[in-house]
């Protein structure tokens, strides 16, 4: 309400400031709460200007009731919300997932994907933090943040790059296999694509087409690169960029979620086709009688390079290709994949960081990744080892512990610094034995190898398999895993007119007496 006053009436009104200037024309009071409704104000308005009144009274506040929404609300009973808030995080066996973190961080290439992700989440996070304007006092001027927003794209272009040339060998591999689709490439590949490993129905159109994606992938980051490292920042295509950052991504999604929502990633009984019910028939071959070596050693020391000077040699000269040579034939994979894939873990980091350098156009941080490039180069030598301690363990060798009292460092040591006396020693223990699944057979001489007889079967998976040493009896197999006993032949004589012999049935002929 608004009331006409003189001066003398505010007179004895408080003031805060006896220096302020008096309002002599109005006088503005706040209605209580127990006022009449303001004039022209709707029900609705009324009570939303109680709410913002200031002032309210005591009364007012007690009848508001907050938590009157909530009455007619069922909260969960105790038991439920103490296991969702409290419950929960007690049940969590730590120590489960420590020893899950460990087992999974001895693998040496989950701690390269570790640092890998390290490094991509560092960059990642500070390019998203330039491009938002949060780093802006860090960098004030507009070109500085430019600058380092260009180093942040050549540092992650460098990191993508370098998984794609690492992953590229195994996806070239797979083509292979899919193209030959013999019985051991089609379980070479179920292992890799199809869940459990068992057969899918048009398993190889539907493997195809994933191998397709993550070869798009690669090719996608591979052009990307090439508009990074070919191209600067001002004349560079942003168009050309972005697509082939986003085709990049969506093809290796696409593909993760084709994997697993396709027959490849179905359950067991979900599949249903006469392919998968029917076993493969697969070819097995009985060899001689061997002698499987139940306790094997190393041939020689480490440093014993004069046993096999010729071993000696070609492992120093040609590392790679000896190392791929003698994985194969341990039976740990192709040997061309295990060519290319060493060669380019040692020698792929030193290209793809220098040329990251060049571009970047600083000096201090160029010569830092740079040095991170040969010092990857430096580590791809623990790719031999890993397939030592492998070797190892996969038939049973014996592990010297003499650096730090483990045996997995000391195999890991011995190819970083000493690679041609490791891979001789390899080389050397394989010509000594002969290598079949995954065991180490006493080594037959010449004389041996002419005599032996072995003998060769055709059967139907899965099989129970045995073999009569001593008379060389072929066995009948069965399906089911059930032996037929072998039955012995018939011999039938015939008499010959003025002769004193019999033609057996086998074609012999044996005298009478």
């Amino acid at each position: 309400m608004v009331q006409n006053t003189s001066e003398d009436d505010i007179e004895d009104v408080p003031r805060s400031d006896p220096d302020s200037p008096i309002l002599t024309e109005y006088h503005i009071t706040v209605p209580t709460l127990h006022d009449e409704p303001v004039q022209g104000m709707t029900p609705h308005e009324h009570r939303l200007l109680d709410f913002l009144r200031a002032t309210p009274s005591v009364q007012w506040l007690k009848k508001i009731n907050i938590c009157s929404p909530l009455i007619n609300f069922q909260l969960p009973s105790i038991t439920v919300h103490r296991y969702l808030h409290v419950h929960f995080i007690r049940r969590i066996e730590w120590s489960s997932v420590f020893t899950i973190c460990k087992k999974w961080l001895r693998h040496p290439l989950n701690i390269a994907l570790l640092i890998w992700l390290l490094c991509v989440a560092a960059s990642g996070a500070m390019l998203i933090l330039l491009m938002l304007g949060l780093l802006n006092k860090a960098f004030p001027s507009k070109s500085l943040r430019n600058h380092w927003i260009e180093i942040d794209n050549q540092i992650l272009n460098a990191l993508f790059t370098l998984l794609s040339i690492y992953e590229h060998p195994n996806l070239i591999h797979h083509v292979v296999l899919l193209c030959r689709w013999q019985p051991a490439d089609k379980v070479e590949l179920r292992k890799v694509y199809c869940k459990n490993g068992v057969s899918r129905p048009n398993e190889r159109l539907h493997i195809s087409f994933v191998v397709a994606l993550l070869h798009i992938t690669c090719i996608s980051q591979y052009i990307d690169c090439a508009l990074y490292w070919g191209y600067p920042s001002r004349s560079r295509s942003e168009f050309a960029d972005n697509f082939f950052f986003i085709l990049g991504v969506a093809a290796p999604v696409t593909a993760g979620v084709y994997t697993v929502y396709s027959p490849l990633g179905r359950g067991i009984d979900a599949v249903c086709d006469e392919e998968t019910k029917r076993p493969e028939a697969t070819q097995i071959e009985f060899p001689e009688t061997r002698t499987v070596i139940s306790n094997p050693a190393w041939a020689g020391e480490l440093f014993d390079c004069s046993e096999d000077p010729t071993a000696c040699y070609l492992s120093f000269l040609c590392t790679f290709c000896v190392f791929g040579w003698n994985m194969e034939r341990l039976g740990f994979g192709n040997m061309y994949l295990h060519t290319f894939t060493f060669l380019l873990l040692c020698a792929a980091p030193f290209w793809v960081f220098n040329m990251t350098a060049l571009n970047i156009h600083d000096y201090v941080l160029g010569d830092v990744i740079g040095a991170a490039g040969i010092v990857l180069c430096f580590f791809g030598l623990l790719y031999g080892g890993f397939w030592r301690i492998q070797m190892r363990k996969t038939f049973g060798l014996p592990g010297s512990r003499w650096f730090c009292g483990s045996a997995s460092l000391t195999d890991y040591v011995q190819w970083l610094f000493c690679w041609p006396c490791a891979l001789a020693q390899e080389v050397r223990t394989g010509n000594l034995y002969d290598v079949e699944n995954s065991n180490f057979y006493e080594k037959l001489v010449d004389d041996d190898m002419e005599s032996g007889s072995g003998s060769t079967v055709t059967a139907e998976l899965p099989v129970s398999v045995a073999v009569d040493e001593g008379n060389g009896i072929g066995v009948n197999l069965e399906l089911d895993g059930e032996m037929i006993p072998p039955t012995q032949p018939v011999i039938e004589c015939v008499e010959r007119e003025g002769t004193d012999s019999e033609v057996v049935a086998n074609g012999s002929i044996q005298l009478k007496s």
